[in-house]
């Protein structure tokens, strides 16, 4: 019992240190850190980050080349639209859960920036620039999809890049499957069966051509990147995205729902 007093005063000690340690935490700048300080650790699929007092402006000369490098996007909430009880309600769009480690950012993305009357254009040109995701809804259904910024073509108004550049466009979604995908019994787009076995018979049934038949469907979402934090002496730049685009469609056999994509977003700019 005489204990007791000690291991309190010890216990509110210990909380005491780790309120100290973990307030303020920073972000941590990956440039800085070896492959053994990020392997397994989470820290590859965040992105850079900004101080909130990064509020300047990167004018922009139309004569001259730019290019957006080192885009990251880092997925935070994805949503999915569900269905409406009945039809006087409109449907909305349910949270779920990012199943997903340490591989749904994009990163590296790079593409041309052009500044011409007043108007800024942005065309995507590669990187790591797709990430197939697996999120899971409340009531238990798994919703794959590939988030994507293939050949995004953005703009904004405006001829220099600051805190109130907004980014709008739309960018392709893959298959979440390629065409040498199998399914469990065998199916596929290039190989495999033309129908599951023992259905052969009717394999050419309504209900099931379906499955038999399996297609490689692209999809076309719409994306809105919003600057938030501008850094004018090193050309960075960064703030929220949100996108919008279709789920995977197991190559033909599932209905199409439409996600929402919401994230933080970190990038670069740089003349050539």
């Amino acid at each position: 019992m005489r204990f007791r007093p000690l291991l309190a005063l010890v216990l509110a000690l210990c909380l005491t240190l780790v309120t100290a340690c973990g307030g303020g935490t920073k972000a941590v700048d990956r440039a800085s850190l070896t492959y053994a300080d990020i392997h397994n650790t989470g820290l590859a699929n965040d992105c850079p980050t900004l101080p909130d007092s990064a509020r300047g402006t990167i004018p922009l000369d139309a004569s001259a080349k730019y290019q957006l490098r080192e885009i990251c996007m880092h997925p935070s909430e994805v949503f999915v639209k569900g269905e409406p009880a009945n039809k006087r309600q409109e449907a909305l769009f349910v949270a779920g859960k990012i199943l997903t480690r340490y591989t749904s950012s994009l990163d590296q993305v790079y593409g041309d920036l052009t500044q011409q009357d007043g108007k800024l254009s942005f065309k995507e040109l590669g990187g790591i620039d797709f990430q197939p995701v697996t999120v899971l809804l409340p009531g238990g259904e798994e919703v794959p999809f590939t988030f994507s910024s293939k050949q995004l073509l953005a703009t904004a108004d405006g001829a220099s890049i600051g805190t109130s550049t907004d980014f709008d466009g739309s960018y392709r979604a893959p298959s979440y499957r390629t065409s040498n995908f199998l399914d469990p019994k065998g199916r596929g787009l290039t190989t495999g069966y033309s129908s599951a076995m023992g259905l052969v018979p009717a394999g050419d049934d309504a209900d099931l051509l379906k499955e038999n038949v399996k297609r490689y469907v692209d999809g076309t979402g719409s994306m809105n990147l919003s600057i938030t934090k501008v850094d004018a002496a090193t050309g960075e730049f960064a703030g929220v995205f949100t996108a919008i685009q279709p789920s995977d469609t197991d190559m033909g056999s599932k209905p199409v729902v439409d996600v929402k994509v919401t994230g933080q977003f970190y990038g670069r700019l740089e003349k050539v």
